[in-house]
């Protein structure tokens, strides 16, 4: 086997087509949009229908991807799925890779919340650099609608859905210039989907603990800390790594999760605001979706061309948090 470098070559975003913005939630729960806006950022986002799948969202953002990458379906060797809401707790790739006719795909998900999509990236790179896979297709996509109390005013206000992908294949110039993840289980208790059990006795003394999970809860004065510390640290190792500086950066695409987050980081490490890619107030937080749903618009904008050097972090549940630094295109 031999070293290979990556190139990241193709990208999708699918969303779902109802929208629910902060007017039309301020009729489900006492809120405003002023209230939303000026705390978030955000303003709308998109909320699945119970007839749309993740698969679906998946399935059409992975299809925008490979069609950019002028690739065949049979072509992929490996398809990464981050999400915490698959459509079967066994795992939702397979049936992605079922629906779009990557014969020759293994398939595989992988759950690291907020972060899912940076983690995922990672984790396909090591494939292709080992040479065991040469095209791998990366797919970040929730549906937290799902899992939201919408009686709750702190969580429901932040969330949306939606799928974002990219395809990731051998070059001989490597694109993925450094990278960084990290893990805090200390503070797990901060921003939790949590199982809950409901004992029942099944014979002798033996107790079995069917259930069910249970809504989103989150501390956001503590994960609102640990984003604004703990990001920018990220980012500047995975620079490091990559032997650049902030000002080799192009555009630095970080999770959107809020965008006093989000302007507290591009200021710490000194990045203008015309350098920041945000589509928040659209979207909300899409948790693993949210950076390449980000990404595919902004390329498809002709914002990011091809060679430009990005920045992007993922931080979330876990928790977890972890930053690359890559070229776009071959």
């Amino acid at each position: 086997m031999t070293n290979t470098g990556i190139a990241m070559i193709g990208s999708g975003s699918a969303t779902p087509p109802v929208s629910l913005d902060n007017q039309r939630l301020s009729q489900i729960v006492e809120t405003s949009d002023e209230w939303i806006a000026s705390r978030t950022g955000i303003r709308d986002r998109r909320v699945a229908d119970p007839q749309t799948s993740l698969c679906s969202l998946a399935t059409a953002a992975s299809k925008q991807a490979i069609a950019m990458a002028q690739i065949d379906p049979s072509e992929i060797d490996l398809i990464v799925l981050a999400t915490s809401t698959p459509d079967d707790l066994f795992g939702s790739a397979s049936q992605i890779q079922a629906q779009l006719g990557a014969t020759q795909a293994v398939a595989f998900d992988l759950t690291a919340a907020c972060s899912g999509f940076i983690f995922g990236l990672v984790t396909a790179a090591q494939f292709i650099r080992t040479g065991v896979y040469k095209t791998v297709l990366l797919i970040g996509g929730d549906i937290l609608s799902r899992w939201v109390d919408w009686s709750d005013r702190r969580t429901c206000v932040l969330f949306g859905d939606g799928a974002g992908a990219v395809v990731l294949q051998a070059s001989e110039c490597d694109r993925l210039l450094g990278f960084e993840l990290r893990s805090d289980g200390t503070q797990n208790g901060c921003l939790n989907l949590s199982f809950q059990a409901q004992p029942q006795p099944l014979i002798d003394q033996i107790t079995v603990s069917p259930g069910t999970y249970q809504p989103i809860t989150m501390n956001g004065k503590e994960v609102y800390r640990f984003a604004v510390k703990k990001v920018p640290e990220v980012i500047e190792k995975a620079l490091f790594r990559a032997d650049l500086t902030v000002d080799q950066i192009n555009w630095l695409i970080l999770h959107q999760a809020n965008q006093r987050i989000i302007d507290a980081v591009a200021q710490r490490l000194n990045i203008p605001s015309d350098r920041v890619i945000s589509n928040l107030a659209n979207y909300g937080n899409t948790s693993a979706a949210s950076i390449p749903i980000a990404l595919d618009e902004a390329v498809r904008a002709g914002k990011i061309k091809p060679g430009d050097v990005i920045a992007t972090s993922g931080f979330g549940a876990g928790l977890t948090w972890g930053a690359a630094i890559f070229q776009w295109g071959i």
